[in-house]
């Protein structure tokens, strides 16, 4: 196993301390109070307070470092160049349904780079974590993307746009390209294991539109450090701006790819 960085005993000290007061709180989830963010949308004490537990674990550590964080927005930083990008509870609505598919997502920007990522399962005790050039990997095993090469050989996640988010015509129409395509596909609603899950072999690929920086930064680098290719759906490398990804191996990423941008290119005539 690679060495981890200072950086990232840091990242896993803060996930495991805020890990341990999640998974408290998603045993006893039928006595949450929750308030509605939005359609479909719901942010717990939970979520709220594994937030501040991160922050607080790692202003300690990188005071200077600035934060992107889904429920406190963007906190600027002493320093101009690096700051954290952090989903605290990635899968919210299957927390609150008693799902046991939920991560803690922290990423690093420098420099508008991706360094540093971690996406930590609590309830499979999985952390998937990679650092710029030194590889990806789940706990202590090095991974990588699957080497499938045929798409109806796949099996493929995507998210399906919920109420009052995404246009849902076009997810059908993306649907209905894909999947006469494949071997399956997958949505387990938590953007961040889909993700480390391709950079796992498990998923062949994944695509989706309309997320967040905070929902995708540390799986992107995490893909990348796997063998993985990731892109938007405009082919471009400019995913925390675009809120659209696609991902997958060398030789599966660019079919995706180009179905995906067929049925953007029709549904736009």
């Amino acid at each position: 196993m690679a060495r981890r960085s200072p950086l990232m005993n840091v990242m896993v000290s803060a996930a495991h301390k805020a890990a341990r007061h999640l998974r408290r709180d998603f045993n006893e989830v039928e006595q949450l109070q929750v308030t509605k963010k939005g359609p479909a949308d719901f942010v717990s004490k939970a979520d709220k307070k594994a937030e501040s537990i991160l922050v607080e674990e790692l202003s300690k550590a990188r005071p200077d470092f600035g934060f992107l964080l889904e429920e406190g927005g963007e906190i600027k930083g002493k320093s101009d160049v690096s700051r954290f990008i952090i989903d605290p509870l990635d899968g919210t609505t299957n927390f609150l349904h008693a799902l046991p598919h939920w991560s803690i997502s922290i990423a690093v920007e420098e420099r508008g780079e991706l360094i540093a990522g971690i996406v930590y399962d609590p309830i499979k005790e999985e952390l998937f974590w990679a650092e710029r050039g030194i590889g990806a990997y789940c706990n202590d095993t090095r991974i990588r993307v699957s080497g499938r090469e045929k798409l109806d050989q796949s099996i493929l996640a995507t998210g399906i746009p919920f109420m009052g988010r995404g246009n849902h015509d076009l997810f059908l129409a993306e649907m209905k390209e894909i999947m006469p395509n494949v071997a399956g596909i997958r949505r387990f609603g938590a953007a961040s294991l889909d993700l480390a899950y391709v950079a796992a072999g498990r998923y062949d690929g994944f695509w989706e539109a309309s997320l967040e920086a905070w929902d995708m930064a540390a799986g992107i680098l995490i893909v990348r450090e796997a063998g993985g290719y990731v892109s938007d759906f405009s082919g471009k490398s400019e995913m925390l701006d675009s809120g659209s990804v696609i991902a997958g191996n060398s030789r599966l990423h660019a079919p995706l790819e180009r179905m995906v941008r067929r049925v953007h290119r029709n549904h736009a005539k």
